[in-house]
């Protein structure tokens, strides 16, 4: 269970840990030059895609806990009809959130690439 959770709530500490290993001044800062000198910080854009991109992933986050909620109440109906029928709707509703979840980052990222021309295929 503990594993389950850990995976689930990856994705919010994802861009945490790879900015770790990152360089600060090619990284969160268009530089023009190698030194650091003359710098502007992120603009507008890159902030709005970096906050929808952790929104989507705290919406991912519950979508699985729903899901294994939905998943601990159809396991453990022992034959109640109404339990069961409400964990199964649980998963059910719980996936398509996913699903839709999965589609709103993908589409994020392709219409970023569009109107921004830069590269926002990291985490």
């Amino acid at each position: 269970m503990v594993v389950v959770l850990v995976l689930a709530f990856a994705p919010l500490f994802a861009s945490h840990f790879a900015l770790a290993q990152t360089n600060p001044l090619t990284d969160n800062f268009r530089c023009q030059d190698a030194g650091g000198l003359n710098c502007e910080t992120t603009n507008v854009n890159d902030l709005i895609i970096r906050i929808i991109r952790i929104l989507l992933g705290v919406a991912f986050a519950i979508a699985v806990l729903f899901l294994i909620i939905g998943g601990f109440y159809y396991m453990t109906a022992r034959g109640n009809e109404e339990q069961s029928a409400t964990g199964r709707q649980t998963v059910i509703n719980a996936l398509i959130g996913i699903v839709i979840i999965i589609m709103a980052y993908v589409l994020v990222n392709v219409i970023a690439n569009l109107a921004f021309n830069n590269d926002t295929t990291g985490i």
